[in-house]
C-alpha cells in the first residue's frame, strides 16, 4: 500500500473526521469521534495531511452546518 499501518489508521480516521465537520460537528466532536482523540491530534493530521487546519477545512467546504 505504499504506507506504514499507523499512517494508513491515521489517514482513514482523518477522513472521518473531514465527514464528521462537513456534517456540522465541532473540532472537538470530530476529534473524539474520528478516533483521533484530541483537537490538537486532530490539527496536527490535518496539517500533515492537508496543509490546513479543521476550521478553514470546515468553512472552505461545508455547505451546511454548525460554524465554530
Amino acid at each position: 500500500m505504499g504506507t506504514t499501518p499507523a499512517r494508513w489508521v491515521e489517514r482513514v480516521r482523518l477522513d472521518r473526521a473531514q465527514q464528521l465537520l462537513l456534517e456540522g460537528h465541532s473540532v472537538t466532536s470530530a476529534a473524539r469521534h474520528s478516533g483521533l482523540g484530541t483537537d490538537e491530534t486532530l490539527r496536527r493530521a490535518f496539517a500533515r495531511h492537508l496543509g490546513t487546519t479543521p476550521t478553514h477545512y470546515r468553512r472552505r467546504f461545508a455547505t451546511t452546518g454548525r460554524q465554530d
